[in-house]
């Protein structure tokens, strides 16, 4: 939108007695260059859908170290006894200091989360945990974005008490990338291992930027969770954008017959999900067969890696489409 108005802009500045054709091909190029530099850079986010604090309550000049009070976590010598954990984490820092400068190693990754378990699992080593989240990303390519969701999630989630775990269902071959078709794959083999509370639906680059931002589901309705992204100046780029980070329980996800996996490539599906939760929105009748009960794909495998689990599919040739990069 904004590089619209600009060009309309520059349009009402030009004439025939003010020629500017080098001018708006120039600008043109800059703004290609700079969407071609954010869509290959992870990004960070805040949520506006806080259930008790505002995002203006916080002051993101102030930030914490990710890895803030993690020290804190001390094993109990019997799980048996142990008490439920509080309503409100006091764990928890606010803003968080987050930088992309560095990438880091899956090993200074795994030695500084001690408590995470093979599959990419956590449980509280001292109380026990009110919420299961299992969070799903989807993946192709993208191992720089991985290891910096990995160094920042995981803390992130200790902090806040949950039992999770982190799904990166990875699309094989060379087709085009199909980011629906992978969400309902990665929902269901989750739920194969566990009885979920809650379901995210994570972009690989997207990092969390205020630990308040709970990562639990709403039980009457779908959250949209990344809806403040730097990358959109911390605007949502239309009014029905539902894509990044979302979370449904397992029985919302079912019900709606999780995403149509006949979007192939990125967008699309996340704007037509949206509008199964707007019911002022009409839909294809469609998603009562294409979804969750529909799905087909060959499980290459299933291995439960130290950070995460990681799921291989193969979905074949995609309809349609010529063999390109996502």
């Amino acid at each position: 939108m904004w590089l619209l108005e600009a060009m309309g802009r520059m349009s009402r500045l030009c004439s025939p007695n003010r020629p500017c054709t080098l001018l708006l091909l120039a600008f043109l190029q800059l703004a290609f260059v700079l969407f071609l530099y954010r869509r290959s850079q992870p990004g960070s986010f805040t949520s506006s859908l806080y259930e008790e604090d505002p995002v203006e309550h916080w002051d993101y000049s102030k930030t914490h170290d990710v890895y803030s009070n993690l020290s804190l976590l001390t094993p109990s010598p019997d799980r048996q006894t142990l008490s439920g954990c509080p309503d409100e984490s006091p764990l928890l820092v606010g803003p968080l200091t987050i930088s992309f400068q560095k990438i880091p190693v899956m090993s200074k990754i795994a030695r500084k989360n001690p408590y995470v378990q093979v599959g990419g699992r956590y449980t509280p080593p001292h109380c026990k945990a009110q919420y299961k989240t299992a969070i799903i990303v989807p993946h192709r390519n993208r191992e720089t974005h991985l290891r910096h969701l990995l160094y920042y999630l995981h803390p992130f989630l200790q902090r806040q008490q949950l039992q999770y775990a982190i799904y990166v269902i990875h699309q094989t071959g060379n087709r085009t990338f199909n980011r629906a078709k992978l969400l309902n794959v990665g929902v269901r083999e989750a739920l194969k291992d566990e009885d979920w509370d809650c379901l995210f639906l994570h972009d690989v680059d997207l990092i969390p930027e205020n630990d308040h931002n709970l990562y639990i589901c709403n039980e009457k309705y779908p959250k949209h969770v990344s809806s403040a992204m730097n990358k959109f100046m911390y605007r949502l780029p239309y009014k029905m954008y539902f894509g990044g980070v979302s979370a449904l329980t397992p029985d919302q996800y079912l019900r709606i017959n999780g995403f149509p996996n006949t979007y192939w490539g990125w967008g699309g599906e996340d704007d037509d999900i949206s509008a199964r939760f707007d019911m002022v929105v009409k839909v294809s009748r469609s998603w009562r067969s294409d979804g969750m009960n529909s799905i087909d794909y060959n499980l290459l495998h299933k291995e439960e890696l130290p950070l995460y689990t990681n799921i291989t599919v193969d979905f074949g040739n995609s309809p349609n489409v010529q063999a390109k990069d996502d």
